[in-house]
């Protein structure tokens, strides 16, 4: 039986990847819907190629164009054309890999409508946890982490119910895990986007030399494996071999091995309980190669330790901390502040906040907004292109 498959961020790195998982597999799925941002000359090849009922990009503009190019093409944009796309009735599985806040009511309406979600957009679980895993629940949707870490989590349980002790998530450290501190402080957005293991965009690969995308995949942890954040730890890990590990109360530890290609979470999602060929290479077990651990350094990396607060502040706490995050790291982008000022900035939002508890949607998406106008305040007050740890008020 064919599998109708919609794309949230259909032109991004796990989007691209997923189509190549479905080149693979042309007999067992097709593209019902795919929603991109702003890359339009992308979206427009696939649409070409893989002949979708239904297609979102965030500009209207831009969907009048396509509308007109594919006259039999059902064209939306905004955060109603990525919901229609999420919730398409042909569509039986969703695989959300938005980057950002944007993901979160498709997703969110995905999971009610009861298509199985593959989720790669981490900050739907960090705004709304709680409100996406009671959704989970009535509507008995498959939630299955597409991320490499939460896959190799699930991987490694496997359904398993014995007691967990603790769950450990790499990291391979980003591009400053060995860089002083005052090299950290000059950084610019050219050095930091370099990571040393993974092809991302810009938004990931700045979250990632923070280790804010750590800190975020702790919480996402959190929710969908039913753990305490005492029980979630971080350790660097910077060959990216073992892509994740849990450890049991007896002390045996699982571990998850793999090439650092996406395709190898993504495919494991999508085909789901069966495993298949990936086409790729295998790790090679015969070359001798070396697996290095250290505990992360939060004096250099402050955001994992934010994310950390966050989590126990709980409430609309973590929707203010990503909020605050995207405002801050496209700041950094577009050199409007320090690499540190990133973590200044997050910290700084969240002193202000009142946590509130997550009673609806309506609750979250407020903190969200609340957040980001606080966020942009510090960013443009004077003091803040230098320190934005003094900047009050």
């Amino acid at each position: 039986m064919v599998k109708g498959v919609s794309i949230l961020g259909s032109t991004g790195s796990i989007g691209t990847n997923t189509l190549r998982v479905v080149d693979r597999f042309a007999d067992r799925f097709r593209v019902v819907g795919l929603a991109a941002g702003t890359r339009v000359d992308a979206l427009r090849a696939q649409i070409a190629k893989y002949r979708p009922d239904i297609v979102s990009v965030s500009d209207p503009a831009a969907a009048s164009e396509i509308s007109r190019d594919f006259p039999d093409l059902t064209v939306s944009s905004g955060l109603d054309g990525l919901t229609e796309v999420a919730t398409h009735p042909d569509a039986s599985m969703v695989i959300s890999a938005t980057v950002g806040a944007v993901g979160l009511v498709p997703t969110l309406r995905a999971i009610e409508a009861g298509k199985t979600v593959g989720l790669a957009n981490k900050e739907t679980l960090v705004m709304a946890g709680e409100l996406m895993t009671r959704a989970v629940a009535a509507s008995k949707a498959p939630l299955l982490p597409v991320d490499s870490e939460h896959n190799a989590i699930h991987q490694c349980l496997d359904g398993r119910s014995q007691p967990l002790r603790r769950i450990w998530l790499t990291a391979s450290g980003g591009p400053f895990r060995t860089a002083s501190l005052e090299d950290i402080r000059q950084a610019t957005p050219a050095v930091a986007l370099r990571h040393p293991t993974w092809k991302m965009g810009p938004k990931i690969s700045i979250d990632s030399a923070t280790m804010m995308n750590k800190g975020l995949e702790v919480i996402e942890a959190c929710w969908l494996f039913d753990a305490r954040p005492d029980q979630i730890r971080v350790v660097v890990h910077p060959q990216s071999t073992i892509h994740s590990m849990v450890e049991f109360d007896d002390g045996s530890l699982l571990a998850q091995l793999g090439v650092t290609d996406m395709r190898l979470p993504i495919q494991y999602a999508m085909t789901f309980p069966e495993r298949h060929d990936t086409g790729l290479a295998p790790l090679d077990l015969e070359t001798p190669m070396t697996l290095d651990f250290s505990p992360p350094d939060l004096e250099r990396f402050p955001c994992l330790k934010l994310a950390y607060d966050a989590i126990a502040s709980g409430g609309t706490a973590p929707a203010v901390l990503n909020a605050g995050n995207e405002v801050a790291v496209a700041a950094f982008l577009s050199e409007r502040i320090g690499f540190l000022n990133i973590a200044e900035v997050i910290e700084e939002t969240l002193a202000r906040h009142d946590a509130r508890p997550v009673t609806d949607l309506d609750t979250v998406l407020d903190a969200d907004r609340w957040a980001r106008d606080c966020a942009q305040r510090l960013i443009e007050a004077p003091a803040t292109a230098t320190n934005v740890s003094r900047v009050t008020g």
